[in-house]
């Protein structure tokens, strides 16, 4: 070789795929993460049972839920379960759609691929699909009334008719709406809705699902430090703190060498008298509740006790954020810092309440509490962990809707819409992207044909009956699409059924973009050996003109 350039050998362990080959293995291990979640789409939807690394069951027709547990060796299959975490922590629905598209679109491209089209043009037309499918999305969007409650329950209802919890829909869809309503702060054009931080979800065994509520307030898993302390308080001043209510220990190890008795009884007085002045700070603010973060020693609690004052120790640092936007107090780090305006007033009731064999605090009646606490009874723990991840789509589709009041028909109606909308467009086009949009408009009718195949209808009939629907009238018909209960064509405005437009339009972008990233994949290099371990990569060989080695 000339130039004295170095040879670069792979090792003997190294797996290679190039070409053609690295990209037909992308595609079939989509298609195949795929058809695991495809049943679990639509009112019909069937549930899935995981057995988790840890030996525990997970039963879910959640997609996120489902894939998140799946251990899987090949790269593109890991990039598909990436798309479902991206699209549940983005808007927090359209998990199982986003794989479900993604697998067919990728699907699409596999054809060309084998007539050897160079993946370029493939991804070129898909771009061009996509923008223009997120335009007609726009065009079919309608508006709605944030104001209108019943319209709104309508909406969380389309949601979660697909899950476990639909027959407990009603009760449900008040429970997301009423924790979403009570979290929202509006500051002018600014609106914020953080249902992660300030809506939690305490499940607690036993009882039945008629029995969840959600709390115009906090409810923390605590008791109180000392058994005579008050348990049920109206009005309340609450004082929270993040710092320890017992004598400061040093940062790191040391020793004391006292000479005598009397210096051994001036610490214990000494740290006596520092707990003291802590108790004394708080104590003269005259709060009815005192929550730390830290530890409460024996002594304050005494003064506590004495002064009727009820103490919880060890409160969770998130527990304690919700607790201060609720009863409007303030976190404070030192007790010579604080203010009477730091007292939280707003609580309207404290009790101490025994659930099962635990206790729970609650701090209720609060006034606008911008955090609140879904309480979620279930007779076991497989059926409140699937009750929860439901309750939180049925929340987050609520959020969606809050801060984007824009709407479409869902049960695969826009799917089909946007799919004539690009059929009709790819014929002003010339070239392969003419049938890149096409391959586009054919991967949407996957939505509406599984919703189809899961309820048991006839799947090519009833598919084809719906695309002449919408291709006959496109704008009038634009709605229509399929019923996922009896498997029949049906006007979604009628059955009340809608998605909203960050959803569809996350799911699209998620799907169409992730089948573009991998189909630009021409090669995969994996360095580890059978075992696992990684082999060291490439290695450099002696040049053949004499050159010095490299290592």
């Amino acid at each position: 070789m000339s130039g004295g350039l170095p040879v670069v050998v792979l090792n003997a362990n190294t797996k290679r795929e190039h070409g053609r080959k690295a990209q037909l293995g992308n595609i079939a291990a989509g298609k195949a993460v795929s058809d695991v979640v495809r049943t679990c789409l639509g009112p019909r939807a069937m549930l899935k049972m995981v057995l988790d690394a840890m030996g525990g069951i997970v039963l879910t027709n959640d997609g996120n839920a489902i894939l998140r547990e799946i251990d899987v060796n090949h790269p593109a299959a890991k990039s598909m379960i990436e798309l479902s975490r991206a699209q549940d922590e983005n808007v927090g629905d359209g998990t199982t759609s986003v794989i479900i598209l993604a697998g067919e679109v990728l699907s699409m491209a596999e054809s060309w691929i084998e007539k050897g089209t160079h993946p370029r043009l493939i991804i070129g037309g898909y771009t061009k699909a996509l923008e223009d499918a997120l335009q007609t999305i726009d065009k079919l969007a309608v508006r709605v009334d944030l104001n209108n409650r019943s319209e709104l329950l309508k909406i969380v209802q389309s949601s979660i008719g697909t899950k476990f919890i639909s027959r407990w829909s009603d009760l449900m869809c008040n429970l997301a709406l009423d924790a979403v309503l009570a979290v929202t702060i509006q500051d002018g054009d600014r609106k914020e809705i953080d249902i992660k931080r300030y809506a939690k979800v305490e499940k607690v065994p036993g009882g039945d699902i008629t029995d969840c509520k959600v709390i115009s307030g906090v409810m923390i898993n605590k008791d109180v430090t000392h058994a005579q302390m008050r348990r049920r308080i109206n009005n309340p001043r609450i004082v929270l703190l993040d710092c320890p209510l017992e004598y400061k220990k040093a940062e790191s190890q040391f020793s004391i060498e006292l000479s005598s008795e009397e210096h051994w009884t001036q610490i214990l007085k000494t740290e006596e008298e520092y707990v003291s002045r802590l108790c004394q700070d708080i104590i003269k603010f005259k709060p009815d509740i005192v929550i730390t973060e830290k530890g409460v020693s024996d002594l304050a609690q005494h003064h506590f006790l004495k002064n009727n004052i009820t103490a919880f120790r060890r409160a969770r640092k998130t527990d304690n954020n919700r607790i201060a936007r609720a009863c409007g107090a303030t976190i404070v780090n030192r007790t010579d810092e604080i203010k009477e305006s730091d007292v939280g007033t707003n609580c309207g009731l404290f009790e101490v309440r025994k659930i099962g064999d635990e206790f729970f605090a609650f701090f209720e009646e609060c006034k606008e509490p911008k955090a609140c606490t879904v309480l979620l009874r279930g007779a076991n723990k497989d059926v409140l962990n699937e009750t929860e991840r439901n309750l939180m789509d049925a929340m987050n589709v609520a959020r969606n809707v809050l801060l984007d009041a824009r709407l479409v028909p869902g049960g695969g109606a826009v799917e089909m819409a946007v799919s004539q909308a690009l059929m009709v467009k790819s014929n002003s086009i010339q070239g392969v992207q003419q049938w890149t949009y096409r391959a586009i408009a054919n991967a949407l009718e996957v939505i509406p044909r599984t919703l189809a195949e899961n309820c048991g209808a006839k799947v090519i009939r009833i598919l084809t009956e719906l695309r002449a629907k919408h291709a006959s009238d496109p704008e009038k018909n634009s709605s229509w699409g399929i019923d996922g209960e009896r498997g029949v064509l049906a006007d979604m405005k009628d059955l009340g059924v809608w998605e909203t437009v960050a959803v569809k339009t996350q799911t699209l972008k998620t799907a169409i973009e992730a089948a573009c990233l991998l189909l630009r994949v021409d090669d995969i290099v994996s360095g580890l050996s059978q075992k696992g371990q990684r082999t060291g990569g490439p290695q450099v060989t002696e040049p053949m003109d004499g050159a010095p080695e490299m290592e």
